[in-house]
């Protein structure tokens, strides 16, 4: 009888142990993403949405947006968005609480680029050409929608490289009061016989900052990227925040992120 009694307590015992040292799981949420179908690219569309820490609290409060280009959760949208939570930080806060909008990538080829005169381009990216569309997505759809839903405060800054670098480019160039600030990180301005360098800048109003980088990505990337920043200055200097940056110990792969870490300490975003 004591022995089956023991057996029990024993039982018991563990059992208590085992409830107090249960784990529990959840979701750590740091941002959400909206779906939705475009009428002007006749496909659903996804963007990836990070709203400031003090968001939800603070209910008069109006923010910047920050777009950014290859904005998907598996290409560069966490670790910007991290950036931006990394730079509002109390103890930091060299830039304004933001809300960032990844816009998930279905076919950046088509999506970043102009139409091209150029065979090889032709051939390497057959379905190239569809940058006057996916401009029309983002001023006629994507951002009224972001300034319906969202309290912002008419402060757009677009953030793009490679690929988005050419598109953010042909945007300053062609369509400059889309965005107030422009992050253009290793563009690739070698497309369609840099045609987009041989065009005039003759922007309608001025941006309010154009932030340029390059790592050593090989002779046409840096040349092209520091020609973008020479040719816009005669019409930006003195007028709007213009910087350049050469990261000689970084390539293609790696200078995003520092890069944009350097636009955001160097430019006044407030």
């Amino acid at each position: 009888m004591n022995s089956v009694l023991l057996f029990l307590i024993c039982v018991l015992s563990c059992s208590l142990a085992y409830a107090k040292s249960e784990v529990h799981s959840a979701p750590l949420e740091f941002a959400h993403t909206l779906t939705f179908n475009s009428q002007i690219l006749k496909q659903n569309r996804s963007v990836n949405v990070y709203l400031p820490a003090e968001y939800q609290k603070n209910t008069q409060q109006t923010y910047p947006v920050i777009y950014l280009l290859d904005g998907s959760k598996d290409e560069d949208f966490i670790h910007i968005a991290g950036l931006v939570q990394f730079a509002n930080f109390p103890w930091l806060n060299f830039l304004p609480p933001s809300i960032v909008v990844g816009i998930s990538n279905q076919d950046r080829k088509r999506d970043f680029t102009t139409q091209s005169n150029n065979a090889l381009d032709k051939r390497d990216l057959p379905t190239h050409g569809g940058a006057k569309s996916f401009i029309a997505f983002l001023q006629d759809e994507l951002r009224p929608m972001i300034e319906k839903r969202y309290r912002t405060n008419q402060s757009d800054t677009l953030i793009g490289q490679s690929l988005g670098g050419l598109l953010a480019s042909e945007i300053l160039f062609h369509h400059t009061p889309l965005f107030d600030h422009y992050v253009i990180v290793s563009p690739s301005l070698w497309w369609d016989n840099e045609s987009l360098l041989a065009s005039k800048f003759t922007p309608t109003s001025l941006p309010k900052s154009v932030y340029i980088a390059v790592g050593k990505e090989g002779n046409v990337m840096e040349r092209v990227a520091k020609q973008l920043h020479d040719k816009i200055a005669t019409q930006l200097k003195g007028k709007s925040q213009l910087h350049f940056r050469y990261f000689e110990d970084l390539d293609h792969g790696d200078t995003l992120h520092l890069a944009v870490y350097d636009a955001f300490k160097k430019v006044d975003y407030k």
